[in-house]
């Protein structure tokens, strides 16, 4: 079976009691909310793809204020022709204040839409296991930089 490993960043952003989340669009179902953030692009630094990734998707600028954790996830993905990927996602969560910039969605991305939620709403919201690591980190910020692994992450 072929690995894969994915490294990745985000940032909860948290501002008035409201969450930064932007609406993730993988084309198989309903979209899906999500941090700001993704994959790093070879050579780069996850600090300065945290950065990049909040701007792409959301159109502010961020202050990245601290480094909350790392989570990590496993699944087996089905591909074409009964192949299998046994795929390892990384993901480095941050935590951000916006320093300027203003709301808007990507353009041509895997995101469609940013938008800032009440938190006390964000468990009603259709939004992938990432939400629910990224803000026990920000709430519980363990020492060890981790916390169980949210249903279906």
């Amino acid at each position: 079976m072929r690995q894969k490993l994915r490294v990745a960043a985000y940032a909860v952003c948290v501002r008035d009691d409201h969450l930064l989340l932007a609406r993730w669009i993988d084309g198989s179902g309903e979209p899906e909310w999500t941090l700001p953030g993704g994959g790093m692009e070879h050579g780069e630094d996850p600090y300065d793809t945290v950065l990049r990734e909040v701007t792409e998707e959301t159109g502010y600028t961020v202050e990245i204020t601290g480094l909350l954790g790392v989570n990590s996830i496993r699944r087996t993905q089905r591909r074409s022709w009964g192949r299998s990927i046994a795929h390892q996602g990384l993901r480095l969560v941050y935590e951000g204040r916006v320093t300027g910039g203003e709301l808007r969605p990507e353009i041509g991305g895997s995101t469609d839409l940013a938008a800032w939620h009440p938190l006390t709403e964000v468990p009603a919201l259709n939004r992938v296991g990432l939400v629910d690591v990224g803000l026990a980190l920000w709430r519980e910020r363990p020492v060890t930089g981790r916390v169980a692994a949210a249903k279906g992450d």
